[in-house]
């Protein structure tokens, strides 16, 4: 599926179209729904995914989510990716989220299917070893919010709009926003965002802390893009493998992690008591 990427370090700075296997019965190639490139020169490093899938606004289908995790499971072997940006080829979008209508079409157990895939892909992002970056010049809502949470970095157009918007739609953010939201702006915050289905602008969420840099937006509509470059162009030059390392140890110690001694920790404390650590 992916055996393009392998050439397209030899060509300056071509997108490479994923070859997808046809949804139509008719048997014909449908066209891809994301792009993949590989920078060179001063940008050698930077791989770039691109979501092009203008019909839907960027939503989450099975087709785009099939081809983002071929992407990444060949994109994570490849050492010479040290910053992996997420972008958009739709003006005025990120991504619009779970395409719901699409979902219409399933059987209660194929959206049980799908939702599953969903927050695979969300987890693979998050744990893609090199750093990512999601450039938010537009509209990220629901799993296009999860998508962006899941990378490590984020930037955004000032006027781009996001939200966890599932409780509007009598849903609940399926693909890890209600565990990294959290993470990202604290319980109290991440709640209250995700109770009343509240919508930001790019402004507003770097006010948060939601993302790490807001630019005004140009008339190409890519200044996030721009800006995520930029960002991107800071990590080049560090050692690539430091990165990496570092990158495990704080997604680690984010985590909760239930080594036995932790277990013990809150015992004791429960049962008022000592606690027995015996360094597992």
């Amino acid at each position: 599926m992916l055996r393009a990427l392998t050439s397209v370090r030899r060509l300056p700075r071509p997108w490479r179209s994923l070859q997808t296997r046809s949804c139509a019965s008719d048997g014909a190639a449908a066209d891809p729904e994301i792009q993949v490139r590989a920078l060179a020169g001063p940008d050698q490093g930077i791989t770039e995914i691109l979501m092009n899938r203008p019909s839907a606004r960027n939503a989450l289908g099975n087709v785009l989510v099939r081809e983002l995790l071929e992407a990444l499971a060949q994109l994570r072997e490849d050492q010479q990716v040290r910053v992996l940006l997420f972008r958009s080829g739709v003006k005025g979008v990120f991504c619009a989220g779970a395409d719901l209508k699409e979902r219409e079409q399933m059987s209660e157990a194929e959206v049980g299917i799908f939702v599953q895939r969903l927050r695979g892909l969300m987890n693979e992002i998050a744990a893609f070893p090199a750093p990512t970056i999601a450039a938010m010049d537009g509209f990220a809502l629901g799993g296009g919010l999860e998508l962006a949470l899941a990378c490590d970095l984020r930037v955004a157009a000032s006027s781009a709009v996001m939200g966890l918007i599932e409780t509007t739609r009598g849903l609940l953010p399926g693909a890890g926003g209600t565990q990294r939201l959290p993470r990202c702006l604290g319980v109290g915050l991440a709640k209250e965002l995700i109770f009343t289905g509240r919508r930001l602008s790019g402004a507003q969420a770097q006010d948060l802390g939601l993302v790490n840099h807001a630019v005004p937006q140009n008339e190409e509509g890519n200044a996030a893009y721009h800006r995520a470059r930029a960002l991107a162009q800071e990590i080049l030059p560090q050692a690539p493998i430091a990165v990496r390392l570092s990158k495990v140890a704080i997604d680690r110690g984010m985590e909760n992690i239930p080594t036995q001694d932790r277990l013990e920790g809150m015992a004791a404390f429960r049962e008022k008591r000592l606690p027995r650590f015996v360094g597992k």
